[in-house]
């Protein structure tokens, strides 16, 4: 059905005030437009991480859902675990009519989704699952000291990939992680940010639509580990996408769709030095720097631009 304000605001929200994210946090926002879509009638798992400790500080919980806390490696099994549990039972007769539609949605972080946590998403993206993975990803390990992760963009200053005389910040490329969930030939694979939130509720009703896993990988501007001014996260998320650094598209059953295509899109380094994760690049000397991030994003956006026109011909 078509997704708009008027409806979102109209259900219930599954996310409660009082949990302990940061001024500025745009995770919360994710996981409450999540949930305004997909319902009461859904499981949540989560790895350790950021979303999982602001909301679950025992004794008390901002989930009004039922939610399983897993460790940084296996949300992903979990929630597959419990998907599976819920078939049998169905099989079996043993559920009640009302619930014969159960959503079950895995949440985890870039540390415990790119990394740590990526051989239980393949495995349960590989067996079929009929499940839903998000990714929040603020692009480090920030729950536990803004350490780089495999979603660290080039040039990030982190706490273990710092800025320095010797070196400065990270030296790789971010992983790719959305062309390898695409990679496991699953119906459903998307991007979107908080910002776009006919986007972020669209995609996550296809998601659960789906009859099989999805995957949907959300950008996530954090105040704390990318320094910046805790009333532009929302915009941050808009510009990465206005820049091509995190494009809008799915890919439903192998066809890529593009989502939205900047007229002119804006240049990488403006969006940068917003970012005090990144202010040491604009220092004399490190311009090759600035001009290799601008290369992998205009890179990286034709490619994509060709995998559409491909997938579409």
């Amino acid at each position: 059905m078509a997704v708009n304000l008027k409806t979102l605001t109209q259900r219930e929200d599954l996310l409660t005030g009082g949990h302990r994210a940061c001024a500025g946090c745009t995770g919360a926002n994710i996981l409450r437009q999540v949930m305004l879509t997909a319902g009461r009638d859904t499981v949540v798992g989560s790895a350790t991480g950021c979303m999982e400790v602001v909301t679950t500080i025992f004794p008390y919980t901002a989930w009004k859902t039922s939610f399983i806390h897993s460790a940084f490696e296996n949300a992903a099994a979990t929630i597959s675990g419990a998907e599976t549990a819920f078939r049998a039972l169905k099989k079996r007769g043993e559920l009640p009519v009302e619930r014969e539609k159960i959503n079950f949605i895995a949440f985890g972080g870039d540390g415990g989704t790119y990394d740590i946590g990526l051989q239980s998403l393949s495995g349960a993206m590989e067996r079929g699952h009929n499940m839903l993975y998000v990714c929040y990803d603020n692009e480090a390990y920030m729950n536990t000291g803004i350490q780089r992760s495999g979603a660290t963009p080039l040039g990030a200053h982190t706490s273990t990939a710092p800025a320095g005389e010797v070196k400065q910040g990270k030296e790789q490329n971010r992983k790719d992680l959305t062309s390898i969930m695409v990679a496991h030939n699953i119906p459903y694979v998307a991007q979107t940010t908080p910002f776009h939130w006919r986007d972020l509720a669209t995609k996550v009703e296809k998601a659960l639509a789906v009859d099989g896993p999805a995957f949907i990988n959300i950008l996530m501007p954090c105040p704390v580990g990318w320094h910046f001014d805790t009333a532009i996260g929302q915009d941050l998320a808009r510009e990465a996408v206005e820049n091509n650094f995190w494009p809008l598209f799915e890919v439903e059953n192998g066809v890529y769709k593009i989502n939205h295509k900047p007229k002119e899109p804006t240049p990488v380094v403006d969006w940068m030095k917003k970012q005090g994760r990144f202010k040491h690049l604009f220092k004399p000397g490190n311009e090759h720097l600035l001009e290799a991030s601008q290369k992998w994003v205009d890179d990286q956006w034709q490619r994509l631009l060709k995998l559409e026109e491909m997938t579409n011909s």
